[in-house]
């Protein structure tokens, strides 16, 4: 497959595959592994547009970036196009390169207050929105969509050409539909369509967990990077798997167990370090039943791991679990 250079804004990618922001997961520890892992960029975790709560500890761990690669992309959401416009300025003034603007979010939670993707329903004012984020910075606007509304209302392709006319400079397409949640086949062939009607960069995103997936996706729409969200949870080498195969047409060799190990260690030790211990024993939790979830003995593993609330036993914890299956003491 050809590598044209993607470019958004004054930044060229690493590659074509790309981290999804992911509320809850995708953390500063979480980007920066997955940006050393090989991913061509990685985007933060959604940021609410009311600056009136950046104050709040969970606000102010999603707006630090320190010691992140560049390009450093920051999501916000909101209904409002002042607040957003201000968020937007903000997030400018601390460091971000790239804004990114959430319409492809289905919780309750975001939709009930009118934004991610409920806005889809409202295309006027999606046009406000961008009009007035894309305004009130001097650097990039990019947008996350889903395909519509829901099945009967698949207004991506309107939603796509609003954005390219508003002056974003790249698009991330979820091929889902609000209504469609998390369930059901994503499809692409609104991503194909979207892909045709504009000329800014298409990211294609929903279900890809594999780099013979990604590759067909890519064939299949004409998109210019895949986004991975879920299958990079607790496989962060992903990101390097597929842009191997995108490269070379083959699979690199499965990442070594004792790279395993060394990669969830490196990872509990950032969770620990960035939320200090409580908070980050609690979200390591999460994080270690991902990794070792295809593992042998992971579902006992994890029901005793998860009762551990000191950072150096669950690194001990984790110690002897490798020592165990490297030794073969774990059955299949």
């Amino acid at each position: 497959m050809d590598h044209a250079v993607i470019s958004i804004g004054p930044y060229q990618l690493a590659n074509r595959v790309i981290l999804a922001p992911m509320a809850g997961v995708t953390d500063r520890p979480f980007r920066q592994l997955c940006r050393r892992l090989g991913a061509g960029l990685v985007v933060s975790e959604m940021v609410t547009s009311d600056t009136r709560l950046w104050h709040s500890r969970k606000s102010r761990q999603r707006l630090d970036h320190s010691g992140e690669a560049e390009p450093r992309s920051v999501q916000i959401a909101g209904g409002d196009p002042g607040m957003m416009a201000e968020a937007a300025r903000m997030n400018q003034d601390f460091g971000a390169q790239i804004i990114d603007i959430n319409m492809g979010c289905p919780a309750k939670k975001v939709c009930n207050k009118a934004a991610g993707s409920a806005l889809l329903r409202d295309e006027t004012l999606v046009a406000e929105i961008l009009e007035a984020v894309v305004g009130a910075v001097q650097i990039p606007v990019t947008l996350k969509i889903r395909t519509g509304w829901d099945r009967d209302n698949r207004n991506g392709l309107r939603i796509a050409r609003i954005a390219e006319q508003s002056g974003i400079q790249a698009l991330a397409v979820h091929g889902r539909t609000r209504a469609d949640l998390y369930t059901g086949e994503a499809e692409y062939d609104t991503i194909a369509a979207i892909k045709q009607a504009i000329s800014i960069p298409v990211f294609a995103n929903g279900d890809i967990d594999s780099p013979e997936k990604a590759q067909r996706v890519l064939q299949h729409t004409g998109a210019d990077a895949v986004m991975i969200g879920r299958a990079a949870q607790g496989h962060p080498w992903i990101f390097a798997e597929i842009d191997h195969y995108l490269r070379h047409g083959c699979h690199r060799p499965p990442l070594p167990l004792p790279d395993q190990h060394a990669t969830l260690l490196e990872h509990l030790d950032a969770l620990h370090g960035f939320y200090g211990f409580e908070q980050g024993v609690r979200i390591a939790r999460k994080h270690v039943g991902w990794y070792l979830q295809t593992l042998p003995g992971a579902g006992e593993f994890r029901r005793a791991f998860n009762r551990i609330d000191d950072p150096a036993e669950q690194r001990q914890a984790i110690e002897q679990f490798f020592t165990r299956l490297l030794e073969g003491d774990l059955a299949a």
